[in-house]
Order: C-alpha cells, then sequence, then structure tokens
C-alpha cells in the first residue's frame, strides 16, 4: 500500500504537470547549497518554481497529467522548473546559471513547452530568443515608426498649406486686394 506521503507528492505534481504548459528538467548533481540557494533566488524572482523531485514519484505523475515523451529525462537527480507566465524565462535562467558556473551546471536535461517535448538543445535555443518584454517593445517600436513617419509627413503637409496661405495673405495685403 503507498505511504499518504507519496500519494500526495504524486497528485501536488499531477496538478503542476496539469497546470503549467511549460517546465524544464535538470541535474543539479555537483551545485553546493550556496549555489542551489542563488539558483532558487533568481527562479522565484522570475515567478518560476524549482523544485527537487523523486524520479518514479514524477513519472507516475506525468503519466496521471498526460505528459508524454519525457520518460528519458527522468534519470538521475532531477529537478523540476515550472514556469508561470514566460516559458522563456526559466530556460534563459538556468542556461545562463549554467554559463556562470564554473562547472557549467545544473544540467538542463529538456523539457515541455505548450505540450512540446524539447531536447537539451532545443532548450538552448529558446534560452537564446528575446524575452517577451522585449518582442513586446521590439513591436511596439515596428509600429511606431511608421506612424511617427506617417505624423511627421502629415506636420509638414499642414506646414507647407500654413506657409501658402500666409504668403497668399501677404501677397494680397501687398497688392492692396
Amino acid at each position: 500500500m503507498p505511504h499518504p506521503e507519496k500519494i500526495k507528492a504524486v497528485s501536488e505534481l499531477t496538478d503542476k504537470f496539469k497546470t503549467y504548459d511549460n517546465f524544464y528538467l535538470t541535474d543539479f548533481t555537483g551545485l553546493n547549497v550556496a549555489d542551489t540557494t542563488e539558483l532558487r533566488r533568481q527562479l522565484r524572482d522570475a515567478d518560476v518554481e524549482f523544485t527537487v523531485v523523486k524520479n518514479t514519484l514524477a513519472l507516475r505523475a506525468a503519466s496521471d497529467a498526460g505528459v508524454e515523451g519525457v520518460e528519458s529525462m527522468f534519470l538521475g537527480p532531477t529537478a523540476l522548473a515550472f514556469g508561470r507566465a514566460d516559458p522563456a524565462s526559466p530556460a534563459k535562467i538556468l542556461t545562463e546559471f549554467s554559463k556562470k558556473h564554473k562547472k557549467k551546471l545544473p544540467v538542463v536535461k529538456g523539457g515541455v513547452v505548450s505540450g512540446k517535448v524539447l531536447n537539451a538543445d532545443e532548450v538552448q535555443k529558446i534560452a537564446s530568443l528575446p524575452s517577451r518584454d522585449q518582442l513586446l517593445g521590439q513591436l511596439v517600436g515596428a509600429m511606431a515608426g511608421p506612424m511617427s513617419g506617417f505624423a511627421g509627413a502629415m506636420s509638414a503637409v499642414m506646414r507647407s498649406f500654413a506657409n501658402v496661405i500666409t504668403q497668399v495673405k501677404e501677397q494680397k495685403e501687398t497688392s492692396g486686394g
């Protein structure tokens, strides 16, 4: 008979797999307490939940939640990073932290984004994408450019029209009209 703690853990993980449509799997072996604490802080600041899991329980929870194709990633010590808002945010933080760490840890095993299973290389590609805020800024800039050009052109037309009216007025005044 399963232990109540294990049943609760599987239930909680199942809920997370159902709730968050993006998560990443890492091997955190070799990270000391200070590094792990720093990584957790960075992830928490980005609204990412980072949790160490037992593979057998996580596999059962993934199966219960209908998550398929991740079985091979649950080998060795595993931690999951569940992203809430920006699907690229956990990938960026994990990748950047690994680059700055002298032993290149944690090792990203893969992930799931919007139901698509990603290998470690695909996670690296996601990490290299601009953030959601950067993309929105680029979109606003791209939309504002033509609008400001149009506004400038309309302003120039109005100035030219005003100049013509002023010249006509001055011409009529000098000709006594």
